[in-house]
């Protein structure tokens, strides 16, 4: 029988003392597979991308028109239900995949409409699942989705990158598994069933998001440390380890933080969905773009359609790997969107969105690594550009920054139709070394972060204090910009500054930089150590909600951290339900949010926290 971790028992990670199991080959194409990639709309351009991009200069160096649409490449995977041997296609994927945590590989496995049976999709590093309807009931699977941790000996703490999305499932025993922990997202997913959210035997687990998803039995989250579940439904929530967050999940567990760690919201301010592909009834491609929600709460499909707008592959630019940053900029300047199929893009100048509503969407984990310290992708101060599905990997040049959204000094309101960044993923270290001051930088106004994992690794390849550097995760300049869902760890200084006014956090997990060599490398002035979560001085309207940061000090256990939080003392800053972490005695905090708060102490584990701040 499955049993329930005491509240009190977390599930430490250690991450660094297991990293040697975490490296793996990268993977290959999929040549062995018999099943052909998968092609363009009807209605649209039958050139694959790499054929656009070979003819996009004239000699003379005139530019050729791009030409949207086509293939999505071998790494793209389309099912149906008269597809032969789907299991045995799955089953290669994750051959390739299980342990592959800083290998290139990268897959998107997309099913039409329809019923499956008897499958177990079992779900490896970079791969994403997805079903290709307007809602996760069109497509069903008799059968589960499942991410466990036998690679990594039980503990799930490292199932990074990678998704489910869109899709019914008919567990087979009556419950899915999905033990995953940062940056693996659950969106858009209907169980008739329940959902277990920790490995067999109930070891280890830091995670997660789950997102417009409906569970319609009991959702175990047994030994992860912590969660957030946004605009959702489930039919029960069974316990909590550190911090629990909810926002408009019907269902969800009474506020009851510290004993047990619910952090309850009954609406979601604003949110607007991730864009995703589907098949029209001609059996196109198209791109649906859900529409912004105030006060949501709930799933959005619900009542079949859901809101919103799509457009068809043809508006798309279809990249594939290898193509320049310049045909990427020159399709955004013809008007075009991306699509980024799975793999790997070097890039050598910034990706620059420049034009209103554009979307910018990755499949399958598609990775963009900036060369010569460039910055991977930067936005203009205009309305309603959608990033999503994409990961940015930091290059051995330091980058002053990696994603941009917004130029310095941005001020347009964008309140009607703002940026979202959506499972937009950042990485420092661990494939190879890399660098970057800060990771990323939120200068739009009413910009929403849904959803991000900014990492500076503490293992795999390249990862040293000064191998990896990397100051600063994310910095927030622009007012009004909300985050739901922001998962940022092991900075060398401060992992989020927020110097916007009227700024809002829903969920936020820490933990800070595990291989400092001493205290004097983390000194901050006159203070100990570097805030996780730091709010600038002069900000007079700034509110969280569920916000943990640890310390995990390996390197020098003697290391005191001052505080997890800071923030100026101003009526109109507030926190709810704050929590700081000494991961098995390997450093200490002094206190919680600025003087206020307990000391951690010995080597317990016990988190202290201050239900309301001032």
């Amino acid at each position: 029988m499955p049993h329930t971790p005491p509240s009190g028992t977390p599930a430490v990670r250690r991450r660094s003392v297991l990293a040697a199991a975490a490296t793996a080959a990268a993977a290959p194409a999929l040549t062995a597979l018999t099943s052909s990639p998968a092609s363009a709309a009807p209605d649209t351009a039958s050139a694959s991308s790499a054929s656009s991009a070979a003819s996009a200069a004239k000699p003379g160096g005139r530019a050729c028109a791009l030409k949207g649409g086509g293939e999505l490449g071998p790494n793209v995977l389309v099912f149906d239900p008269s597809t032969p041997d789907v299991q045995a296609r799955l089953d290669e994927v994750f051959s390739r995949q299980e342990s592959a945590q800083f290998g290139t590989g990268r897959y998107a496995l997309l099913f039409k409409p329809g019923v499956y049976h008897g499958l177990n999709a079992q779900l490896g590093f970079y791969t994403s699942i997805a079903g290709l309807g307007l809602s996760p009931d069109d497509t069903t699977i008799n059968g589960d989705v499942t991410v466990d941790a036998g690679w990594f000996g039980g503990n799930a703490t490292q199932n990074f990158w990678r998704s489910a999305e869109n899709l019914a499932l008919v567990p087979v025993s009556g419950t899915n598994r999905w033990a995953v922990a940062q940056a693996a997202p659950f969106r858009r997913m209907h169980v008739r069933g329940g959902l277990n959210l920790a490995p067999s035997g109930y070891g280890w687990a830091s995670g997660g998001y789950i997102a417009d998803s409906r569970i319609d039995g009991q959702i175990g989250p047994y030994s992860q440390q912590q969660w957030y579940t946004r605009d959702s439904s489930i039919g029960s929530w069974l316990n909590a380890v550190w911090n629990m967050v909810f926002s408009g999940v019907e269902g969800a567990p009474a506020q009851s933080f510290p004993d047990p760690p619910y952090t309850t919201l009954d609406t979601t301010p604003v949110s607007r969905e991730k864009p995703f592909l589907y098949v029209d009834g001609g059996g196109g491609f198209r791109v649906f773009l859900p529409a912004k929600r105030t006060n949501a709460r709930g799933v959005t499909w619900g009542n079949g359609t859901p809101r919103g707008s799509s457009l068809p592959l043809s508006q798309f630019y279809v990249a594939r790997p290898g193509v320049s940053a310049a045909t990427l900029n020159q399709a955004l300047a013809q008007g075009l969107h991306l699509l980024l199929t799975p793999g790997i893009y070097h890039v050598d100048q910034p990706i620059r969105v420049t034009r209103a509503d554009t979307v910018v969407l990755g499949l399958g984990y598609a990775t963009l690594i900036p060369d010569n310290g460039v910055t991977a992708l930067k936005v203009a101060d205009v309305d309603g550009v959608r990033l999503a599905g994409f990961l940015i990997d930091a290059g051995p040049v330091n980058s002053p920054t990696l994603l941009e959204v917004g130029p310095p000094g941005a001020s347009r309101d964008h309140s009607a139709n703002p940026t979202t960044v959506q499972d937009v993923f950042v990485r420092i270290g661990g494939a190879g070394a890399g660098k970057a001051t800060t990771s990323m930088v939120i200068n739009n106004r009413h910009t929403i972060v849904d959803h991000t994992w900014v990492w500076r690794a503490d293992h795999g390849e390249g990862v040293g204090w000064d191998t990896n550097r990397a100051d600063y995760g994310v910095v927030v300049n622009g007012h009004d910009v909300l985050a739901t869902g922001l998962f940022v760890e092991h900075f060398n200084k401060y992992d989020v500054q927020w110097f916007g006014q009227r700024g809002r956090t829903i969920f936020f997990q820490n933990e800070k930089a595990y291989d400092a060599p001493n205290q004097a490398a983390i000194q901050n002035g006159a203070v100990r150590g570097y805030a996780a979560y730091k709010v600038g001085d002069k900000v007079t309207t700034h509110e969280g909600w569920g916000l943990g940061s640890y310390c995990y000090y390996n390197v020098d256990p003697t290391i005191v951290q001052h505080h997890g939080f800071a923030a100026p003392n101003a009526p109109g800053v507030k926190f709810h339900d704050v929590l700081v972490v000494s991961l098995g005695g390997n450093g200490q905090y002094e206190h919680v949010i600025n003087e206020t708060g307990a000391p951690t102490s010995g080597t317990s584990t016990v988190p202290s926290t201050v239900v309301s701040y001032p």
